[in-house]
């Protein structure tokens, strides 16, 4: 049998507390099971701290730890769901670039279905005089055309889902999309 390719999940649920990180992970991690693959969290490494160890230290082990997961992945899902902010979350962005970067596809979703221009205030500038772009995309034009070029897709949900940050039926869709990739 061959070994199912490795999804790497992208996305904030990483600060959730950890009940409720852990039901969304067990969920993304069982649909995509049904379609043969298998699902790789950032927080599935075996990283231990010593009381000892300074927080730069910490912060660059992890950053590895995780790089090496991604390394090992064939594909990205990423939840680009706004997170602290009008955009996705930081981290998830460049772990998407970083897989990108590798030539592997790039799949999202978004349970914001606002464009990013109307997020940062349906304006031409911000309160700095700074443009805010306008292309009727879902996030900045990096993000979509990452995905875009990388051979993937961004599903932005029509309704909400079960959880202010996860839809079972929108993830199932990222699924989908790449088993059919």
């Amino acid at each position: 049998m061959a070994k199912p390719k490795r999804i790497y999940l992208a996305g904030p649920e990483v600060f959730f507390p950890t009940t409720e990180h852990q039901a969304i992970v067990g969920e993304k991690k069982r649909l995509l099971r049904e379609y043969g693959f298998e699902g790789v969290d950032p927080l599935d490494t075996e990283l231990a701290f010593s009381d000892d160890e300074a927080k730069p230290e910490r912060g660059q082990r992890i950053f590895q730890a995780n790089r090496e997961l991604m390394d090992s992945c064939d594909a990205i899902i990423a939840n680009l769901t706004p997170f602290r902010g009008i955009s996705a979350d930081p981290g998830t962005v460049y772990e998407m670039g970083y897989i990108i970067g590798q030539g592997k596809p790039a799949f999202g979703f978004t349970l914001d279905s606002r464009r990013y221009r109307k997020r940062a205030g349906s304006t031409s500038l911000d309160d700095l005089g700074h443009t805010i772009e306008d292309f009727e995309m879902s996030d900045n034009l990096m993000i979509e055309g990452g995905i875009s070029d990388s051979g993937g897709q961004l599903f932005v949900a029509e309704q909400p889902g079960e959880h202010r940050f996860f839809s079972a039926e929108l993830f199932r869709r990222c699924v989908r999309a790449l088993a059919h990739a």
